[in-house]
């Protein structure tokens, strides 16, 4: 897989070089990884809905045709598009899905957290309370909020087209997180949003960029 280093770059022009790059790709076309960091964005998905932006402030809002709802990229954070033809790993998008949130977890994992899977929510999330502590979830603290004592860490949205995914996962590293609280991120109202900064990990775009592009580049392998 090449990885490609992208830096800040515009959302937009990122997408369109996207679409561009899986439409013209052949069964010969190597895999690329683009990790990139964008300007203050929203993107919808395309069950986006529009009462998930609660206010814009003035940020723009971005149509995509990924899959998911409403979410927010902004400078700090590690936005990973992986451009990968799953025919030729022999996997289908749950198993791609699934590598994705792995990558995660392992990146996470090496600055001493702990990520968690919450059924039916895509991405990855930690225990705001002990967030490098080991214990599984065992299901919702209050099952009529599944979130509760939660905070997302990574989101995840994809497109597969011809069995040819991209689109990707954001890690959220050191942020300006206020912008979150303006949607309902990724459809669920109330639902928290941290970053490594927020739990106490000091680091840099550049370093997080690339222990997350090696842990995402080893899950990838055919």
């Amino acid at each position: 897989m090449l990885i490609k280093t992208l830096g800040l770059a515009d959302y937009v022009a990122t997408f369109d070089a996207m679409r561009a790059f899986t439409d013209a790709r052949t069964s010969d076309t190597e895999d690329e990884l683009w990790l990139a960091e964008h300007s203050p964005v929203y993107t919808q998905g395309l069950a986006g809905k529009a009462d998930h932006v609660l206010n814009p402030a003035g940020i723009p809002i971005v149509q995509s045709n990924r899959g998911g709802q409403v979410t927010y990229h902004g400078p700090g954070q590690v936005v990973a598009y992986p451009l990968v033809d799953l025919s030729r790993l022999g996997i289908y998008v749950r198993e791609y899905v699934y590598r994705l949130e792995t990558a995660v977890i392992q990146t996470l994992d090496g600055y001493g957290l702990t990520g968690h899977r919450v059924a039916g929510a895509p991405g990855i999330y930690v225990k705001l309370d002990d967030p490098g502590g080991h214990a599984a979830l065992t299901g919702p603290a209050d099952p009529r909020d599944p979130f509760r004592g939660l905070g997302k860490i990574a989101a995840l949205g994809i497109k597969v087209s011809r069995h040819c995914a991209y689109h990707g996962v954001a890690l959220n590293v050191a942020m300006d997180l206020q912008p979150f609280s303006n949607i309902n991120p990724c459809g669920y109202a109330g639902l928290a949003t941290v970053d490594l900064a927020t739990l106490g990990v000091s680091t840099d775009w550049a370093t997080a960029a690339q222990r997350f592009g090696e842990r995402l580049s080893a899950q990838l392998r055919p």
